[in-house]
């Protein structure tokens, strides 16, 4: 039988507010931002009325924001925290895959959001994931001394697809490879391919290949 909103958050220790996000999440990363309605987030999450939602939240641009904010700043959050000490490339990734195991619909999200065509949205959208661009490139450049720092955007594009693009295209491998890929073998040996593919991507370098140049 299906808790309601209420017996979910006394189990579960959660707020209504990380509530509704977690619900958000899901719902904005399987359909995207135009085909979720307030009404339907409200009745999963066991909201009396769609009134109780917008007490959170005033419409369905601001909490699709706060949703993405919410994932941006975890993961940013952690690498910054990764990267103030002596700590090793494995840690760092361990970090950011702990994340995307406990919100496994984010990369979705974000992919999503990357792809929708409404200009003011996208512009919003651009604005939330600077951080995690920023971020993601100072934490290669001290990681990566192999990498000619203009190469490093590229270098963090391809790390980007290889470490979120598995979580978002799940649906796929799952019926390509005929597992599940977030069951916990699968991710166990996905992490330990990502450690040792980064570790020999980042310490190669562009060794033999002139740095690439911007346009």
């Amino acid at each position: 039988m299906a808790r309601t909103g209420d017996a979910a958050r006394e189990e579960d220790g959660r707020s209504t507010r990380e509530l509704i996000l977690d619900v958000a999440e899901r719902r904005f990363a399987e359909r995207g931002f135009a085909a979720v309605s307030m009404r339907e987030i409200a009745t999963e999450a066991g909201l009396k009325n769609q009134a109780s939602l917008y007490h959170h939240f005033k419409n369905k641009r601001a909490l699709y924001e706060a949703v993405l904010n919410r994932g941006v700043e975890l993961i940013v959050s952690r690498m910054a925290r990764s990267g103030a000490g002596d700590t090793s490339r494995d840690v760092v990734l361990d970090h950011v895959i702990d994340i995307l195991v406990e919100h496994p619909h984010l990369p979705r999200l974000i992919q999503r959001a990357g792809m929708d065509d409404n200009r003011n949205l996208a512009r919003s959208v651009g604005r939330l994931l600077a951080p995690l661009y920023e971020q993601g490139l100072a934490v290669l450049a001290q990681l990566s001394p192999a990498w000619p720092a203009a190469d490093l955007p590229h270098l963090g594009t391809g790390l980007y697809h290889l470490i979120f693009g598995y979580f978002a295209n799940a649906p796929l491998l799952e019926a390509v490879m005929h597992e599940d890929p977030r069951a916990t073998h699968a991710l166990a040996r996905h992490r330990r391919f990502v450690k040792t593919a980064v570790a020999v991507l980042m310490a190669s370098g562009p060794s033999k290949v002139r740095p690439l140049r911007r346009n």
